[in-house]
């Protein structure tokens, strides 16, 4: 059951470390050049540290000194990339990598390189990271810094041995190790010697790596307890993987009491870890047990400690981004405010000079305008009197119109009885005169016969009928010509029966006027109807009003 518990409690110790490796474990990892400037950062109290920097860039920006106000922008970045905050550490050290550029200090700039590579590397953009240190090496080659080509060469060694690229990493720290044996760094040279010795532990090559470590505890600066008890560390897990366990523990309690010594709860945790892991190697359980369980209360420790610090830096940035919204907020409201302002003071001069010019300019108008209305008003009555001539002389042609087609209308009419009048006589005439031929006078019977030719050509004859037409035209215009234009086919019969038609007559005065009897005027009408393309039932005189 114990085992069990003891099981349980290490996996859930492994589960919260988890949680704070982001935060920290780069402080670990980095090579030396970085870890002495994180000392400076790693303060109790981050947030405060970021406004006092960030106080301290404002007034470098107002003296004008960018080389200052570039080395706090680069604090600020690298105090925020330890804080895990690490997209925020990178734009604060791409703001000093500008301002060393325009300075130009190649030195300066090389090193902020490696510092922004660095940070890139645990944003996961190893690209990115890679560029920046191939730019710092270029920078140094041609200067000629050899502890800056031995802190860029340790860089990309170490960004090799992430990647799992052993051989390349073991050559790039190498050629490290030669430019630190020129000069003396002691704590670069033990920084080399600390990832040579991690080199050979990740490929198994224990007596190597015990060997580097060995030689860079010999070499570390001892004010750099942070190096020392990693060293010492380092040393436990070489002899725990080789199986030398009392040798692991003693190394491992010498770094649990100078963590404790020095109040460092990280190295402290590191220690109680490896402890408990060489227990349970040992099958002491109990052991084992005491040291996980006295590692979980440190980690929820840290935990709670890292939490309360990234909150307070987190407010702090939020708080400073808020203020520097307000900030600039307000300037460019002043800055509207002093555009309005001496926009409206132009406005209205220019509004005052063109008040005067216009009034001025208003006064002429009104005058030309009295002066337009008058001649207007004059046109106007002219204009209106004229079209109340034109008017009354139309109302006079309509007048006379409308006499003329009553006039013609008479005429019409008049000579249509007329017409009637005269073939009733005649018609009466014919029959008298036929009533004498039925008589047996023979010598009478001759002459009369001649009477009754003469009668009766009389009423076939058409020389009344051009006047008839010319009357019929005016009263009804257009008439006779569409017909003949529609219907060419028809007759001159044909065509004043049409007329008749229009002029709505009797059947009996039709018959009339034609000559021609009731029966003839049937048929008449019926040979018309074809012709027109009437259909059975349809009104021919209603059909010639319509047309």
């Amino acid at each position: 059951m114990r085992c069990r518990e003891f099981f349980y409690l290490q996996w859930s110790c492994t589960i919260r470390l988890v949680c704070l490796i982001g935060v920290f474990v780069s402080v670990y990892a980095l090579p030396v050049n970085a870890q002495s400037r994180d000392k400076e950062l790693n303060a109790e109290y981050p947030d405060k540290q970021y406004v006092n920097l960030l106080k301290q860039a404002s007034q470098s920006s107002l003296r004008g000194d960018r080389l200052a106000q570039a080395d706090q922008q680069q604090r600020i970045g690298l105090l925020l990339y330890h804080e895990g905050n690490y997209a925020a550490g990178i734009r604060y050290l791409l703001l000093a990598q500008s301002l060393l550029r325009q300075a130009k200090q190649t030195d300066r700039l090389a090193a902020n390189l490696n510092e922004l590579g660095t940070v890139y590397y645990y944003n996961r953009q190893a690209g990115l990271a890679r560029r920046q240190f191939n730019e710092a090496l270029t920078i140094y080659r041609r200067t000629g810094s050899r502890q800056g080509l031995a802190q860029t060469y340790g860089n990309i060694g170490h960004l090799y041995e992430k990647e799992g690229d052993l051989p390349t990493a073991l050559h790039y720290q190498r050629l490290a190790l030669t430019q630190y044996r020129g000069i003396n760094q002691p704590a670069g040279l033990a920084a080399i010697y600390e990832n040579l010795g991690s080199i050979y532990e990740d490929q198994n090559r224990y007596d190597s790596a015990r060997a580097y470590y060995r030689a860079a505890l010999a070499v570390v600066p001892k004010a750099d307890w942070n190096s020392q008890i990693g060293l010492i560390n380092n040393l436990g897990d070489i002899h725990r993987k080789t199986g030398h366990y009392q040798q692991a523990l003693a190394y491992y309690r010498q770094c649990a009491r100078q963590s404790r010594h020095v109040a460092d709860k990280y190295q402290l945790n590191g220690a109680y870890r490896d402890l408990g892991k060489t227990f349970q190697l040992l099958q002491q359980h109990d052991s084992a047990y005491h040291y996980f369980e006295a590692s979980h209360d440190l980690t929820d420790t840290i935990y709670a400690a890292e939490t309360n610090r990234q909150i307070a830096l987190m407010q702090t940035l939020y708080d400073v981004e808020r203020k520097n919204n307000q900030i600039t907020e307000l300037n460019a409201r002043q800055q509207l405010n002093t555009l309005i302002t001496g926009g409206t003071v132009a406005g209205l001069l220019l509004v005052g000079g063109l008040a005067v010019v216009i009034i001025s300019r208003q006064r002429l108008k009104i005058r030309a305008e009295a002066a337009r209305s008058q001649q207007a008003a004059q046109i106007y009555q002219t204009q209106r009197e004229l079209m109340q001539a034109e008017l009354t002389n139309k109302q006079l042609s309509e007048e006379n119109l409308r006499y003329q087609l009553q006039l013609n209308g008479q005429q019409l009419t008049s000579h249509t009885l007329h017409l009637i009048q005269k073939n009733q006589v005649l018609d009466e005439l014919r029959a008298d005169l036929t009533t004498l031929l039925n008589d047996d006078k023979r010598d009478q019977r001759r002459q009369l016969k001649q009477v009754v030719q003469k009668i009766g050509q009389s009423f076939s004859h058409d020389k009344n009928w051009d006047d008839f037409r010319a009357t019929f035209d005016q009263v009804h215009p257009q008439f006779l010509a569409d017909l003949t234009s529609q219907y060419p086919t028809l007759t001159s019969a044909e065509r004043r029966l049409a007329a008749l038609l229009r002029m709505n007559m009797t059947s009996g005065d039709t018959a009339t006027l034609l000559g021609i009897s009731a029966d003839s005027l049937r048929v008449s009408r019926y040979r018309l109807r074809k012709k027109l393309g009437l259909a059975e039932g349809e009104s021919l005189t209603a059909f010639m009003q319509r047309l």
